[in-house]
């Protein structure tokens, strides 16, 4: 097979990935499910709240992933969030059990081609390099036998007296202006302040901490931070993408703190559809985004037991 050939069918292989993956999720928000808020705690969802992980090397999967991973959970029921490939499985002395089909996860890279190099070199420029694509299949420690006792083993979640206080330390350490008052939740990028309304608006006093994760994600792409571009106004489809970044962001910050997500703007459903339906790529760099917005701010998590140190000043909760 000619190089032309081999790059004209890889190029078409990414394509029909991005649909995949964009046609799964459209598929699971037209039946009015949300990919990044699952049932968990419920006989829906028999693994643990918790971010998927791969179960040899500990590292939590990122963007895209989490959701193609945490639909497979519940889809299929399986019980860990542990995940790892057939020859992950054997070099563990293990292997994934007869008749198992895999989940599809992706690796996103960038590379430059052979004619780009080329051009780029008798411009004088620095050559562009094309984001791709490439497809993995990863099976569930659930779907292995022979795996070491503690392979599939879920960490404990946090006691619960200990999520708000951790949620509120990182609140302060992030250093983002946050007001508490009014009746609504918003972050004004041009003046670069979060303000949300006091805990007390709030039937479910929890539902304040994920609302706070949901603004301080939008905060997150100011450009002295991640530099996203937050200049859309209400109602486009630029808006919608910012907002679906900052649920996705709020949904893997609760998910790795120990707080069940849940939708915070169902009303954006339509928006959402519209925007993926028009860019096969969007929900890939939505959840990308997103990703790193929680990383950004998962960093100023203290440490376990700091945020109840006496010395560790409280967020000041009362109406501004």
């Amino acid at each position: 097979m000619s190089r032309h050939h081999r790059n004209a069918r890889a190029i078409a292989d990414r394509a029909s990935l991005y649909d995949d993956i964009t046609n799964k999720i459209i598929a699971e928000l037209e039946a009015g499910r949300f990919p990044w808020v699952q049932p968990w705690g419920t006989a829906a969802a028999k693994a643990p709240l918790a971010m998927p992980k791969n179960a040899t090397t500990g590292r939590h999967y990122s963007g895209i992933n989490v959701l193609l991973l945490w639909g497979a959970v519940v889809e299929h029921g399986f019980p860990s969030q542990s995940w790892l490939t057939f020859r992950q499985a054997l070099s563990l002395g293990g292997n994934v059990m007869k008749g198992e089909h895999g989940t599809t996860i992706v690796f996103a890279d960038r590379f430059v081609p052979d004619d780009e190099k080329q051009r780029a070199a008798e411009a004088g420029e620095e050559a562009a390099a094309i984001p791709f694509l490439k497809r993995y299949t990863v099976f569930n420690a659930a779907q292995c036998e022979g795996l070491p006792d503690d392979m599939a083993i879920a960490a404990p979640p946090p006691p619960p007296g200990q999520i708000e206080p951790h949620v509120e330390a990182l609140i302060k350490a992030t250093g983002i202006v946050f007001r508490i008052g009014g009746d609504r939740a918003f972050y004004v990028p041009a003046e670069d302040y979060v303000r949300v309304p006091p805990p007390a608006a709030y039937f479910e006093p929890i539902n304040w901490h994920r609302t706070a994760l949901h603004e301080l994600g939008h905060a997150t792409g100011h450009a002295s931070r991640l530099g996203r571009d937050l200049g859309g106004s209400f109602g486009t489809r630029k808006y919608a993408f910012e907002e679906l970044v900052a649920e996705m962001n709020a949904a893997f910050c609760c998910a790795s703190l120990g707080i069940a997500p849940t939708v915070r703007h169902a009303d954006y459903l339509a928006s959402w559809l519209e925007v993926l339906r028009e860019d096969n790529r969007a929900i890939v760099r939505a959840a990308s985004q997103a990703s790193k917005a929680a990383d950004w701010l998962l960093a100023f998590l203290p440490e376990a037991g700091s945020a109840a140190e006496p010395d560790q000043p409280e967020i000041d909760r009362r109406a501004a």
